[in-house]
């Protein structure tokens, strides 16, 4: 076998249920004989532990999530400007240039402090990270919140 002879595994043919004793899931068609399984609707909702305490119930719960309502800011680090081509940074320009793909739900962009910036850049975001703002302004650039 080589690299060039794998197939991805859709070839597989389908199970026809209930179609004969010669198919190999005829009769009970694959549910084996009665039982909550066997049954049209049957089984048990996901992390059910057969009425046993179940795992999300028996651990602590601490702290609080929001995740719900957290904003979503698209994560975008100073070591990624440094391959920007032009010194006005914007959402926009970002997007063309392949850095950030913008999804339909964003809050804007926060830029953070990772990494090195030798440009003079005019960064326009949502956010800033402070090491952020201040590698920008060292490199001789100006932060501007939008």
């Amino acid at each position: 076998m080589k690299l060039n002879e794998l197939t991805s595994g859709g070839n597989a043919k389908a199970y026809r249920k209930g179609r004969g004793a010669g198919s190999g899931n005829g009769k009970t068609s694959g549910r084996g004989h009665k039982g909550q399984k066997a049954r049209s609707g049957g089984g048990v909702r996901p992390g059910f532990e057969g009425g046993q305490m179940p795992l999300y119930r028996r651990l602590p719960k601490r702290g609080f999530n929001n995740k719900r309502f957290a904003p979503a800011y698209i994560i975008v680090n100073i070591e990624d400007l440094e391959k920007f081509e032009g010194t006005e940074v914007t959402a926009k320009a970002l997007a063309e240039q392949g850095i950030i793909t913008l999804p339909k739900v964003n809050d804007g962009i926060k830029i953070l402090g990772n990494g090195d910036l030798t440009k003079k850049l005019d960064v326009k975001a949502t956010k800033f990270s402070a090491s952020a703002k201040e590698k920008i302004e060292k490199a001789g650039g100006t932060a501007t919140e939008v």
